[in-house]
């Protein structure tokens, strides 16, 4: 984030959120010189992927400018604002030091106008922004887990206006820990048609992404394979056929003890918590007998996988199944089908236990789904600062507390 004079034109006077690979010379004041002195170098701004954002206000009526309320939005959800009223009451709150980094030509707006303004405010705009945003800063690397996954925000539903709730799909980068990019699911529809929408905001060469059984589709194979990518599909019920052809397949591999199969195995064990779990990965690259096969684009192994899971005196056991376009690699197949678990115990566990989304009640237009996208960009932030080594919770209280640590959580140090 750069900080500059408010004598600058709108599009340059709002802080940059990802640092960039040129050497800051000015700020304006020296506290954040010397945070910037400290920082890795940084990309671009935050004005560069918002300020092409249309403003839904008529032009002549803006009393507010549309980056200025972005950026207190950012801040305050960083901070621990989960509705209007708390934004405000920190945008208030903080009036005096926002006051050096963003214009705020009649002051702070009020909740009513910021609720009015997130309403009207394109959410697949805001959404494709954050996007763009989040892909230049996320290092991409050879085989990066991308998990794909749903989410309903369940206070969301206005059944004065028979509003749904909102259901949200998004992308998780498991290894860097940052959202980047959500969709919308339509209105009685499903992920099935929100996941592909997702997949053309995202840039995912040479990663592999994972997805449940409900985006197990030939459409969507084909869409990341097209991209560059590999998948790893959750295969159950919904291919009811396909499903048992690769249950029985498994079943001959094993009691032939996988003769003249290619096959490859990998074994975890893990413990805790008075639980002890066996976990068993399977691939098996033999596919000449799978009917349709080419219909599944870049399709080369399936796999299974096996929980075997000792508590006190019970065990159980769990197979699932999977389609692959990965090389036969039991251990690559293990760290994908493993790492999707993080979007749900990371990600989603996070959106409602910290920043309390499923109790929010904020339901006006495309609000709730602008607000989600905000809540994204501000886990991301609060994930990549490492410095503190405190719970997400303790980051957000901290940063309100010490607006020196909110730069380095923004990205100035």
């Amino acid at each position: 984030m750069v900080l500059r004079p408010t004598s600058q034109p709108n599009t340059l006077a709002c802080p940059a959120l990802i640092p960039t690979t040129q050497a800051v010379s000015q700020v304006f004041e020296a506290q954040a010189l010397e945070a910037i002195r400290e920082s890795p170098p940084v990309s671009t701004s935050i004005s560069e992927h918002f300020a092409g954002l249309a403003d839904p206000r008529k032009s002549g009526m803006v009393a507010h400018k549309l980056l200025d309320m972005i950026m207190i939005t950012v801040c305050a959800v960083i901070c621990g604002a989960n509705n209007w009223v708390e934004v405000v009451t920190y945008g208030q709150s903080k009036q005096a030091w926002l006051k050096q980094f963003l214009e705020l030509p009649h002051g702070i707006a009020s909740h009513d106008t910021f609720a009015r303004v997130f309403a009207l405010l394109s959410a697949e705009g805001f959404q494709a922004c954050f996007a763009q945003w989040m892909q230049s800063v996320f290092e991409r690397s050879e085989g990066e887990i991308i998990a794909i996954d749903g989410k309903r925000l369940r206070h969301s539903y206005d059944s004065a206006n028979s509003k749904a709730a909102i259901h949200m799909v998004s992308a998780w980068a498991q290894a860097n820990h940052v959202v980047l990019g959500q969709v919308k699911t339509d209105d009685k529809s499903n992920e099935i048609t929100a996941i592909p929408k997702l997949l053309d905001l995202l840039d995912i060469r040479g990663c592999i992404v994972t997805i449940d059984a409900m985006g197990c589709q030939k459409a969507i194979a084909a869409k990341i394979n097209a991209g560059g990518g590999d998948y790893v599909l959750s295969l159950k019920g919904n291919h009811s056929q396909l499903h048992q052809d690769v249950m029985d397949y498994f079943s001959y591999a094993e009691r032939c003890q996988f003769k003249d199969i290619a096959h490859d195995y990998y074994e975890t064990l893990d413990s805790g918590h008075g639980r002890v779990e066996v976990r068993r990965y399977w691939t098996i690259a033999n596919l000449e007998w799978l009917e349709h096969k080419e219909a599944w684009a870049g399709l080369t192994v399936i796999g299974k996988v096996q929980s075997e899971r000792h508590s006190q005196d019970q065990v159980s056991l769990e197979n699932r199944y999977y389609l692959l376009s990965l090389e036969n690699d039991a251990k690559q197949f293990a760290r994908a089908a493993r790492g999707h678990w993080g979007i749900e115990n990371t990600l989603h566990w996070s959106l409602d236990v910290t920043f309390r989304e499923d109790d929010s009640r904020i339901r006006q237009g495309e609000a709730a789904e602008n607000f989600a996208v905000v809540r994204h960009l501000a886990l991301s932030l609060l994930k990549q600062e490492r410095t503190a080594k405190v719970g997400l919770a303790a980051k957000r209280f901290k940063a309100a507390l010490d607006t020196d640590y909110l730069l380095k959580v923004l990205r100035v140090q």
